[in-house]
């Protein structure tokens, strides 16, 4: 009756080799397939599983999860399927030991690693058991996955949220890199008008050096040198008034005979102030400009310091 019972309890579990292959296969697979003589644990990946932790949770190399499943060579997805070799369900303990004891140890993965020269991102992949979309995701590689010598890869996910070091600049690179150079404009030559292209805001202590050292120009040219200067010299008194619809910033004058290009002093009877001007043209012969010796830009007007319509002036220069 014993031994009936003991029979009858063996067929109930499906013999003894189904038992001892479900009890083969780990708590968190989802089943165990024979492939070729091969039996292999099916396991399902979720979220955050890395190839390292395969190997490290079914005790196998990366090699021989590549060659069971040459699809992981691109990387592991959410929901996939691998398939994890394991010993022959009729092996014994001691030859599953042995197996174990073979199999090679588990891979000790550094924070960084520096590549060396003759290193490929696949090479370094395989060394730490990763595979190179990781190491391309881990440290924001280029799609070709491409490294420099010298250059840190980070190597595990605590490290992903930093910054590879940078890697060391060498000379050849500092040579390619362009440099530019910002050429000095030359300022315009003084006896040629500024074009109105190239006209910038000057600041008015700026401007104000520039007319004081073009009236010490004009000065100096129409200082006289010779005593036959001075004894042609035109020495005139008036009544000096603005040129009308005027807005240049220049010192100009209209003059009743002085000629075209004439430089001539001007100066204000009633304060001494003068100012050197050039003769621009001949006052028109009207019967406004009946008592008006000269008429000036309002530049130069205010060079004389008035305000008033009509004013007392000198007019001082030697005819061409």
């Amino acid at each position: 009756m014993t031994v009936l019972l003991s029979l009858f309890t063996v067929l109930a579990l499906g013999g003894p080799g189904k038992g001892s292959a479900a009890k083969a296969a780990p708590t968190d697979s989802i089943g165990v397939e024979m492939r070729g003589g091969q039996r292999f644990v099916k396991h399902r990946v979720t979220a955050g599983e890395t190839l390292t932790a395969l190997t490290r949770r079914y005790h196998v190399s990366l090699d021989q999860l590549t060659a069971a499943n040459p699809q992981i060579k691109n990387g592991l997805g959410i929901g996939q399927i691998v398939y994890v070799p394991r010993p022959a369900a009729g092996k014994t303990a001691a030859a599953t030991t042995a197996s174990k004891a073979t199999a090679p140890a588990a891979v000790v993965v550094p924070a960084r690693h520096t590549v060396a020269k003759g290193e490929t991102l696949f090479g370094i992949a395989r060394k730490y058991q990763l595979t190179p979309d990781e190491l391309i995701r881990l440290n924001k590689l280029p799609a070709g996955g491409a490294v420099r010598v010298g250059q840190q890869l980070v190597l595990s996910g605590s490290s992903a949220t930093a910054e590879p070091a940078a890697a060391p600049v060498r000379a050849a690179e500092v040579e390619a890199v362009p440099t530019t150079t910002v050429a000095k404009t030359p300022p315009p030559a003084p006896d040629k008008p500024a074009q109105i292209a190239t006209v910038t805001s000057t600041a008015p202590a700026e401007k104000e050096k520039e007319e004081k050292r073009e009236e010490r120009e004009e000065k100096t040219e129409r200082t006289p040198t010779r005593a036959g200067e001075l004894l042609s010299r035109v020495v005139e008194n008036g009544l000096g008034a603005s040129i009308e619809n005027n807005v240049t910033d220049k010192y100009l004058a209209l003059h009743k005979t002085a000629p075209v290009g004439t430089i001539m002093q001007v100066k204000n009877s009633m304060n001494g102030l003068s100012v050197y001007v050039r003769v621009i043209g001949k006052l028109p012969d009207t019967g406004e400009n009946n008592n008006i010796l000269v008429r000036l830009s309002p530049r130069a007007v205010q060079k004389l310091g008035t305000s008033d319509a009509r004013f007392r002036v000198e007019t001082n220069y030697i005819p061409q």
